[in-house]
């Protein structure tokens, strides 16, 4: 029988979390799993701790609550820059439910959020106060254990954030890819490019042979050009829905 247990801390939630255990944060994903009977799922922990709520600044930086969903994103001044991301995951009513960390966890191929925080060198502030790199959560996170409460992220400069979902529109569906870039042009060049994919791998990845191609380009046809001769190499890899239908899809 299933069994939902509500703690006052995220600390006590994060101690409680077990192999037959998933974290409620915005439900999108694990309702879904426990109207499915998912075999191994006992137990649902959730936490009223309001550490994991709300959007704030602090020491310059961007600090967005793990259970902010995505309407909150976009309704909120400080976090324009992510509003086109998160106005592309799913309708308004998924949206009002679909939050920050659920998206960091969500399967292939979903995780379009995750990919732009990704490509913005966002970090993971945890529940027993460490806090690490989006990239290491990500390659980690089927094995880190403990609980997200927050990511924070330095503010791009207005202009070289992007990001591009492409999906199917009819039927419509989750992501055939998800691309995010961050292109600084301090003198008329990218320096520093961050580009990140998502639904291309178990988990959004960073795309170093592109961003070392974007390297001292301009975002004319001949920088394009550079980046895209190599927008394939590394470890994306063939989309599991070629080959069979993902339960959550459609």
């Amino acid at each position: 029988m299933l069994s939902v247990e509500t703690y006052p801390s995220a600390a006590e939630a994060a101690r409680a979390m077990g192999p037959d255990a998933r974290f409620l944060a915005g439900g999108t994903l694990v309702m879904r799993d426990a109207n499915f009977a998912l075999p191994g799922l006992r137990r649902i922990v959730r936490t009223t701790d309001l550490a994991l709520q709300g959007i704030r600044v602090e020491s310059g930086l961007l600090v967005i609550g793990a259970a902010t969903s995505m309407a909150e994103i976009i309704a909120h001044p400080d976090t324009t820059v992510l509003a086109p991301v998160a106005r592309a995951i799913g309708g308004p009513a998924l949206r009002n439910m679909a939050s920050v960390g659920g998206n960091l966890f969500a399967a292939h191929p979903y995780g379009d959020f995750a990919t732009a925080l990704l490509a913005l060198d966002a970090r993971a502030r945890m529940a027993d106060g460490a806090e690490i790199a989006l990239s290491d959560l990500l390659a980690r996170r089927d094995t880190l254990g403990g609980l997200v409460t927050a990511v924070s992220l330095a503010r791009p400069d207005a202009g070289t954030f992007r990001f591009r979902k492409v999906a199917r529109v009819k039927p419509k569906g989750v992501s055939m890819m998800s691309m995010a870039a961050v292109l600084p042009r301090p003198a008329g060049r990218i320096a520093g490019a961050r580009v990140a994919y998502g639904a291309m791998a178990p988990t959004p990845i960073r795309m170093p042979a592109v961003e070392q191609a974007l390297e001292g380009a301009t975002l004319d046809a001949a920088g394009i050009a550079r980046a895209l001769a190599v927008a394939t190499q590394g470890r994306p890899r063939r989309d599991t829905r070629r080959r069979r239908a993902h339960p959550g899809a459609g």
